[in-house]
């Protein structure tokens, strides 16, 4: 080997830069051990710059949300007559109203049962509004059920009254909204599991997905874009 080495002296300086090499396609890896190590120690050694860091990355993802909500805002016409069309009865108010409001929502959501009083004010109020439910469910499996059984409810002409049980009854609830809505179990039963709310589920979903809707409630109002829990004077103020 050494009689190598001086026959051939650049060897030598090739079998110096492997280490060097070896360091750095370790530092080009993204999320090497070695990469965490060097930036955990100049973090200790340099507290000061985790302020700056953090106020970077939370400008950096508001700056995708809004941009988020202006692509979802484009995309909403072509999409308007598609969401604002109630799966059987799960709307209200007034069928040929001058406004929809299209409400996504979810079981087990606080934020959507404290939406529900100005839904209901809003109703009584203006004479010229529909409401459309979309079952929308990103909390977890009970979600997902709750919601089914809402459609099944739909299809018997008793969306809304079911809606308003199992809030009040919670996700987990179900029998007992059935039972004092009057459902017909056997056919409810049957509607659950059918392809056809598995398919409206799957639309919603996918509604929420172009339309950046992140949590509930969301909302289509008049054409446009809300998102978080609303009372009876941010939902008056929308449709107005």
């Amino acid at each position: 080997m050494i009689e190598r080495l001086r026959a051939n002296p650049w060897a030598v300086i090739a079998l110096a830069q492997v280490p060097v090499l070896i360091l750095l396609a370790l530092l080009l890896v993204p999320g090497s051990p070695l990469v965490r190590h060097i930036v955990h120690g100049y973090v200790l050694r340099h507290p000061e710059i985790l302020p700056e860091a953090i106020e970077k990355l939370r400008a950096g993802e508001s700056a995708k949300a809004v941009q988020a909500e202006k692509d979802a805002q484009k995309a909403l016409p072509g999409l308007r007559g598609a969401v604002e069309k109630p799966y059987h009865s799960a709307w209200a108010g007034n069928p040929n109203g001058d406004v929809t409001v299209v409400a996504f929502m979810d079981y087990a959501c606080g934020y959507c049962r404290a939406s529900l009083p100005g839904i209901d004010e809003l109703l009584a109020k203006d004479p010229n509004v529909r409401i459309v439910y979309r079952e929308f469910p990103v909390l977890g499996p009970e979600s997902a059920v709750a919601a089914r059984w809402a459609l099944a409810a739909a299809e018997q002409g008793k969306f809304r009254e079911f809606h308003a049980a199992l809030y009040a009854e919670g996700p987990t609830g179900i029998a007992a909204a059935a039972a004092k809505v009057g459902l017909d179990k056997a056919l409810a039963e049957q509607a659950v599991g059918s392809d056809a709310v598995t398919a409206e589920i799957a639309a919603n979903h996918k509604f929420g997905q172009t339309l950046a809707m992140t949590g509930t409630p969301s909302w289509v109002i008049g054409g446009k874009l809300h998102y978080g829990a609303r009372d009876y004077a941010g939902l008056a103020a929308a449709v107005a």
